[in-house]
């Protein structure tokens, strides 16, 4: 059973992964034995991460990387490769939601700026499809690989007030199982191209949204998030990990172009 859910000696990049969220995942891979580059647009959230790997014993290097900057992920793949010889895994995790697309009482949607929403659409989309070309060709010249995507609840069920970030978590699902099916179809069938679709877990980008910034206490938003969850909480990251580890293993080698929800029964309540 542990041979089955192994990722022992496994090169995985991990891109975001200096957050929450892929940090979490990232010290659970090296942990469980794979080494890690820790990609992150900064340097020093990425070296964090690193670092407290390194500490416990494990293989983790720090690269810096935009993910919206298909030159800066080629530097990347290539310190990667440079450093472990091959890539066999990339995470998708980059992503996140700003604070000037959310509809308010103070901002309308018929005035929320374009550059606000094509920030978040291209950091969430755009930064999934361009990794996934640069460190997809190398699987293809490898003849194996594994892409696994960070979608959400929104790309289920779009999410009031945060329209340019349930668009483009949307997007990331249907691309995830196009790129599977195009992978499999085009290249090589030991490609595979799945998604994990997180629910309601606390992070930077949602915070401000769930919780009261004074008084930690939850919004009304917040409350009716945990309200529509049938276990009645918030997720904790290292909840993300059971998923992750059986679609990066053996474990899951006959499953390809899916998305896993994790998120204590939300898509599956109507609130009724």
């Amino acid at each position: 059973m542990n041979d089955l859910f192994s990722v022992k000696d496994k090169i995985v990049v991990v891109t975001g992964g200096g957050g929450i969220l892929c940090g979490t995942m990232a010290k659970a891979l090296a942990a469980g034995g794979a080494k890690v580059a820790i990609l992150d647009l900064f340097e020093a959230a990425a070296t964090k991460v690193a670092d407290e790997i390194k500490t416990k014993g494990g293989t983790a290097i720090p690269v810096l990387c935009n993910v919206l900057d298909k030159t800066s992920i080629e530097q990347a793949r290539d310190k990667v490769v440079a450093t472990f010889g091959r890539v066999d895994v990339l995470i998708n995790g980059a992503g996140g939601n700003k604070k000037e697309a959310t509809t308010s009482p103070q901002m309308s949607f018929f005035d929320l700026p374009a550059e606000a929403i094509r920030f978040v659409f291209d950091l969430n989309f755009l930064g999934t499809l361009l990794p996934s070309q640069v460190f997809g060709k190398l699987m293809v010249e490898q003849k194996a690989g594994n892409i696994l995507n960070i979608s959400s609840m929104n790309a289920i069920r779009p999410l009031t007030k945060i329209p340019a970030y349930s668009a483009a978590k949307a997007a990331i699902s249907n691309f995830t199982q196009w790129l599977a099916v195009h992978m499999c179809q085009n290249y090589d069938k030991d490609i595979r191209v799945n998604a994990i679709a997180p629910g309601f877990f606390l992070t930077e980008q949602n915070r401000f949204l769930l919780t009261d910034e004074k008084t930690g206490a939850l919004t009304p938003r917040g409350e009716t998030v945990v309200g529509h969850t049938p276990m009645g909480r918030f997720g904790s990251p290292d909840e993300l990990l059971g998923a992750m580890f059986w679609l990066l293993s053996e474990a899951s080698k006959f499953v390809t172009g899916v998305t896993i929800p994790v998120d204590g029964g939300f898509s599956a309540c109507c609130g009724v």
